[in-house]
């Protein structure tokens, strides 16, 4: 899908490595400046599959000649440093829009480009807290779980960076101006909770953790199994909760009788974890799946690649030596199973990279 689309990565930690991998996951070519020196989170790391990788030292005149020449003719370049790093190494937007005026320069921050924080250390937990994205993450009168760094460095940063870039390509494309994506995890975690809000607009969200729809209903929780598992239930609508109790054989319950019911809430969540914890997870799974009851097993990334939808879609793959999941979303037409792209070496494309850059501009990249 985004063939002939060339992104520069200057290497960096999560967000914005996840970023440019969704981009080669859909066909653009990315080019990976690995550090002089560095090894990254393993030798071959899997958010660098399907990129090619050069090592630069941006410190070094003759490297950043080289860093320049990649700019000229790329669509985009992604980085995760902190405000003004870039520019003291003399490669920032305004130095790279000097080379390539359609150029799409992603910065990838916790905190954004501005304001008071923008140059202070944080982390996912920190971003996602004061942008209002960690408020519901937890039981009423309980501190906040700390979530996996999905909610933060991937959905509130690596994605909005992807988004932000895929727009600044097209405009670019068709005007032949390049732009600067500011992409903060604060304001992307943020933006999530927008449709959070347009519940508690409506009456189905209140602000305190605990009294709402998604927040604190039997019927919107995990419960641990006999064997120590766990199963998610959420079953929203009347029509589903109905064919939950039933196959629980509680229909002629009157505690259960009234979904909505608030003040029921706790008490009927004491009930179900009793329940639950007279079965094992395979007897739930047993029960409840293919229904609408809207209950599903929680499985760590190993069991859900056994498990008979995977099968089904291959999403789920340990190709290549690792554990991954294949790219998503997916598209008409394409190869399946999916068969993940290669993860380089660093440095493995030098000499083909330099190769390119020694061809007159326009030639075959």
């Amino acid at each position: 899908m985004l063939g002939g689309v060339r992104i520069i990565e200057v290497e960096g930690l999560g967000p914005g490595p996840f970023a440019a991998m969704l981009l080669a996951d859909l066909g653009a070519d990315v080019i990976v400046v690995h550090r002089k020196g560095g090894s990254g989170m393993t030798e071959k790391a899997l958010i660098d599959r399907g990129k090619r990788s050069i090592v630069l030292d941006l410190k070094d005149a003759g490297d950043i000649a080289i860093f320049r020449q990649l700019v000229t003719r790329a669509d985009g370049l992604i980085e995760g440093f902190r405000p003004g790093v870039m520019e003291r190494l003399g490669i920032g937007p305004d130095d790279c829009h000097a080379l390539n005026p359609a150029l799409v320069f992603g910065r990838m921050t916790g905190w954004g480009q501005d304001g008071p924080l923008a140059r202070v250390a944080g982390h996912d937990l920190n971003y996602i807290a004061m942008s209002g994205a960690l408020w519901y993450a937890g039981e009423a009168g309980q501190p906040p779980l700390t979530p996996p760094t999905l909610v933060g460095d991937i959905g509130g940063g690596a994605m909005y960076l992807a988004v932000g870039m895929l727009a600044g390509i097209l405009r670019a494309r068709g005007t032949g101006q390049g732009t600067v994506v500011d992409a903060a995890i604060y304001d992307g975690s943020a933006h999530m909770m927008n449709l959070i809000l347009t519940m508690r607009q409506a009456g189905m969200f209140a602000t305190a953790r605990g009294g709402s729809i998604l927040d604190g209903p039997h019927w919107c929780r995990s419960y641990r199994t006999a064997d120590g598992g766990f199963m998610a239930v959420q079953c929203l609508e009347p029509k589903f909760y109905a064919i939950f109790i039933a196959l629980l054989g509680l229909s002629d319950d009157p505690g259960f009788s009234q979904q909505f019911d608030q003040s029921r809430w706790a008490t009927l969540g004491d009930r179900l974890t009793g329940i639950f914890a007279g079965k094992s997870r395979d007897d739930w799974c047993a029960l409840f799946l293919g229904t609408d009851a809207c209950v599903a097993p929680v499985l760590d990334p190993s069991q859900a690649m056994a498990h008979p939808q995977n099968l089904a879609r291959a999403t789920w793959s340990d190709a290549d030596g690792v554990l991954q999941a294949a790219p998503a979303p997916r598209f008409s037409g394409e190869q399946r199973p999916y068969q993940p792209a290669p993860r380089p070496e660093r440095d493995q494309h030098r000499q083909e990279i330099l190769a390119e850059l020694a061809k007159p501009p326009g030639g075959t990249c």
